[in-house]
């Protein structure tokens, strides 16, 4: 029998006849389902692709996973469009620290929120210090363990497993291991460093029991606590270090001056006005503060210390 409104077979021929039509397509998109995964870098973007104007790339370290840090940094983004003509900024994250900093000696980003090691190794290949996110003192690195965990000093972390983002993170890595140092522990013998690439993972580190502790620090914990309270509820803060810099804001030196001075100016104002606060809550970021090259020279001291005393920062 035929269906003389679309004259197609109905029922078991019916079936077999779509199969035949359709069958050859869908295995087409399964093909495309199981292409390999673009490995190129997640960019968050305010204007469609092809909009006209010059670029600038705003990479972020890995504070946080993209989406996160999409959600935390795209207002701050789209705030500083609204003030340039002519031009436009975009959002970039990276998969993890290497390549973060890989980005950077390469000088592909002109706009960089960098960690204070990770600013005087961007300053070798031509980046500057226009300002300081946030206060100094809200640099510190914090460890965080299990709540009931038994572990009350540095001594009960001995031949258990330290979680951190990446050896190069600064609050959440070198400081806690020149802390534990400090504390009497051989940070190279006496425990075991998971390096996991995020500052969310070295906590969930934690909470699913991989670590005995976990080293992030003040800033990405607040924001742990604000967006998982069930898990952040069955974890505490157990030890902090002292404060040193604050993450700065560079510019590689071939951003034209006027560009520089809009987004400086830009980022200093946010805490004079009700939408700024709005931006520098959702990044838990208290004001961009005033800084330039020779604010982080402590920082190179310090580091200084560290390598004589601990290990060398990155692997050579």
């Amino acid at each position: 029998k035929w269906a003389s409104h679309h004259n197609l077979p109905v029922g078991e021929d019916k079936m077999k006849t779509l199969t035949a039509l359709f069958f050859p397509l869908f295995a087409l998109l399964l093909t495309g389902c199981d292409a390999p995964p673009d490995d190129n870098p997640l960019q968050y973007r305010t204007a469609p692709v092809g909009a006209s104007g010059t670029v600038y790339r705003f990479a972020a370290h890995p504070l946080h996973n993209p989406q996160l840090l999409a959600h935390a940094y795209q207002p701050l983004v789209d705030h500083l469009n609204a003030q340039l003509t002519g031009a436009r900024v975009e959002l970039e994250a990276s998969r993890d620290y290497h390549a973060y900093e890989e980005k950077f000696r390469a000088r592909i980003p002109d706009i960089l929120l960098a960690n204070p090691w990770q600013t005087l190794e961007a300053m070798k290949t031509g980046y500057r210090v226009i300002a300081m996110a946030g206060d100094a003192e809200d640099f510190k690195g914090v460890f965080i363990v299990r709540k009931g965990s038994g572990i009350k000093t540095p001594a009960d972390l001995k031949g258990k497993t330290v979680s951190y983002p990446a050896p190069t993170a600064l609050a959440a890595c070198i400081m806690p291991q020149y802390y534990l140092h400090r504390h009497g522990i051989d940070v190279n013998r006496d425990i075991q460093n998971a390096y996991v690439g995020s500052q969310e993972s070295s906590i969930m580190n934690v909470y699913l029991g991989k670590s005995a502790g976990g080293a992030t620090w003040s800033q990405p914990w607040r924001l742990f606590q604000r967006d998982h309270p069930v898990e952040a509820a069955q974890l505490e803060l157990l030890w902090e270090t002292p404060p040193l810099m604050n993450n700065s804001v560079m510019l590689r030196d071939d951003v034209p001056a006027a560009v520089g001075d809009i987004i400086r100016k830009t980022l200093l104002d946010l805490a004079q006005m009700p939408e700024g606060q709005k931006i520098l809550n959702g990044m838990s970021t208290a004001y961009f503060h005033a800084a330039d090259n020779d604010s982080y020279d402590k920082v190179r001291d310090y580091i200084a210390t560290f390598e004589r005393e601990v290990r060398p920062v990155e692997k050579k």
